[in-house]
């Protein structure tokens, strides 16, 4: 492969591998102080990150009259509230499930694209998000399907993620207007910084800033990792790939995502991998690949 084909696809790779990891590290950091310390700090550490990519690629710009509303929207439903909702979610909830879950966002987009846009949905894609619910089902009730009866359906934390991944596709679909007339790393960064002002209000009225001092050397690593890494490198990286590779064939490498959740999960905090998550899981990337696949 040629050196300058090569380099889009490793930079998609390493995006997806960081954000595979992010869910790992996100546990051990809300284990140590709350889930809103931990965005607040994350995005303080990513966001002056963005910030220079932004102004290396003379994409810097400030949003425009009601832009500033739009991009508020943004952060408060892609930042804000998505990261409350996984940061919460991580308290109780496994960090392989999370990723498996999290993993269904393309089922949402689509059954959203379908019902506010009126983008068609064919039979072969609604079979695909079919088996994607279905598998999610399988993981989170950890094989018991039974126990969707008996009422005792997985932890709060899994509904909270799963509340995630609908709201992620809230968030994509209202972002396509944007993408139309701002390159994606500069609404990126907009988007970022005015939800972390909006996590701000809440992290400096709770004090949570006095929790920062309770992270330990364990803590510090989950949390330089989320912010230099996650946030600011990853998404850099990301956008790259999306800017030279189709977005079909950029869209493929989020299915690594989950494995590498699964398999770092069951390093770093002993999480059992186990028959039922792994066929659930293969039931729901095989699901995502038929909502997304073309023709």
């Amino acid at each position: 492969m040629h050196k300058t084909k090569l380099l889009p696809f490793l930079e998609a790779l390493f995006a997806v591998i960081v954000w595979g990891a992010s869910f790992i590290a996100t546990k051990i950091a809300v284990g140590q102080i709350s889930p809103i310390a931990v965005v607040w700090l994350r995005f303080a550490m990513g966001i002056p990150i963005l910030l220079f990519a932004v102004i290396i690629r003379k994409q810097f710009a400030f949003p425009k009259g009601n832009e500033w509303w739009y991009f508020a929207l943004l952060g408060f439903l892609g930042i804000s509230f998505h990261q409350w909702l996984q940061s919460n979610g991580l308290q109780t909830a496994q960090a392989t499930t999370t990723a498996w879950i999290v993993s269904t966002s393309p089922a949402f987009i689509a059954i959203l694209g379908w019902m506010i846009l009126k983008e068609k949905l064919n039979l072969i894609q609604s079979l695909g998000i079919a088996l994607a619910m279905i598998g999610v089902l399988a993981v989170v009730s950890k094989g018991d399907l039974a126990a969707l009866t008996g009422g005792k359906f997985g932890t709060y934390g899994d509904y909270l993620i799963l509340i995630s991944s609908v709201n992620w596709a809230v968030f994509s679909i209202l972002s396509r207007r944007g993408l139309k007339n701002h390159p994606s790393t500069r609404m990126t960064f907009w988007v970022m910084t005015i939800g972390w002002l909006i996590t701000s209000v809440a992290f400096f009225a709770n004090k949570s800033y006095t929790e920062i001092p309770l992270l330990d050397s364990r803590g510090w690593i989950a949390m330089i990792f989320l912010g230099i890494f996650t946030t600011g490198l990853a998404y850099i990286a990301w956008f790259d790939a999306l800017s030279q590779l189709p977005a079909a064939q950029t869209g493929a490498f989020l299915f690594v995502e989950p494995l590498t959740s699964m398999v770092v999960a069951a390093v770093i905090l002993n999480e059992q991998i186990t028959l039922v998550s792994v066929l659930g899981g293969a039931v729901i990337l095989f699901g995502i690949w038929m909502v997304n696949r073309q023709g």
